[in-house]
């Protein structure tokens, strides 16, 4: 058994090949030549497109920046919204509150109520004898 492996060649490998051999030299020129120029814009695509992203993600960090500025300029008013905002948080914690004393008060109800329904023992002797005799 022969394993035939067949090794691709780069576009600069192509067009060295092509200028070297003279049957095969046009056909590997052309090749080569046109790998060479789809790889420089394939490369120049991604330069450009790292650049782009970059300048955006910069754009954006500068937004950021403007505000945080706005922030601290402003920041009784912040401190203030900051206050208020927890000031609304107060009846939520009585509902929450209110809603747990209901949960225990429930729970409670039904703990008394189902030891009310069952029955209580019988006082009388049992009718069969407990310990089988062999």
């Amino acid at each position: 058994m022969s394993s035939k492996t067949r090794v691709r060649l780069t576009p600069s490998q192509r067009l060295s090949r092509g200028l070297k051999y003279s049957t095969v030299g046009p056909v590997d020129v052309t090749r080569g030549a046109v790998g060479l120029g789809v790889d420089s814009v394939r490369s120049s695509a991604s330069w450009v497109g790292e650049r782009y992203r970059s300048s955006q993600v910069a754009r954006q960090l500068k937004e950021e920046i403007a505000a945080a500025q706005d922030a601290i300029a402003n920041l009784p008013e912040t401190l203030d919204k900051a206050r208020t905002s927890r000031r609304r948080r107060r009846p939520r914690l009585l509902a929450a509150g209110i809603a747990v004393a209901v949960l225990a008060g429930g729970a409670a109800a039904f703990t008394i109520v189902r030891r009310s329904t069952q029955p209580e023992p019988s006082p009388l002797p049992p009718t069969v004898e407990v310990t089988p005799k062999p």
